[in-house]
């Protein structure tokens, strides 16, 4: 990663990671052939009047390449996660039993596996463009410090520089990231 940092990009730098980071979990979230629990994780269940995240309801397993069973700590909220599941258009069949809720993915077409990696691409560009915000944000605070002459022409243009490979550093890593996920999704 990026060895040496000036001040202008350490401020932001928070700015940055969390760009990434949460290009990171969007990424998660992409369907692959093999069923993940992130797919579910975060799926709001309206329990006892509150929306409350199924991972802190129940367990989460992946006891099949395509399939997630979930099994509620307390068994009389089944229907409720089988309804939210039902909502949350996973595009995948859900059923229960008394135990146990399952979710089964469909093998994945051809026409999947494209949607999925166009999906890819545009999470790249938002990335992209929030890292680009970021990066404006850090151009206008050294163009104020050299105007209000707190650093030289000479340190404008090596801060520039120094942001600059920053960004494509990190633009890099997230299409290392993307095309990681591009080849698991096309993997048969």
């Amino acid at each position: 990663m990026f060895k040496y940092m000036n001040d202008y990009i350490k401020q932001f730098k928070d700015d940055f990671d969390k760009t990434v980071e949460f290009f990171k979990g969007e990424l998660t979230k992409i369907r692959t052939g093999r069923a993940n629990p992130v797919l579910v994780e975060g799926i709001l269940v309206e329990v006892y009047g509150t929306p409350t995240p199924l991972q802190q309801l129940a367990s989460i397993a992946v006891p099949e390449a395509r399939s997630i069973a979930i099994e509620p700590w307390d068994k009389n909220i089944i229907k409720d996660i089988e309804k939210a599941l039902s909502d949350a258009n996973l595009g995948a069949a859900v059923s229960s039993d008394t135990q146990v809720v399952r979710v089964t993915f469909p093998q994945m077409t051809e026409e999947s596996r494209q949607q999925f990696t166009k999906m890819l691409s545009e999470y790249l560009e938002k990335a992209k463009v929030s890292v680009r915000q970021v990066r404006d944000k850090v151009k206008e605070d050294i163009e104020k410090a050299f105007k209000n002459s707190d650093i030289t022409e000479d340190d404008r243009y090596q801060y520039r520089e120094d942001l600059d490979k920053h960004v494509d550093e990190l633009n890099k890593q997230m299409e290392e990231l993307t095309e990681s996920k591009r080849k698991e999704i096309l993997t048969i």
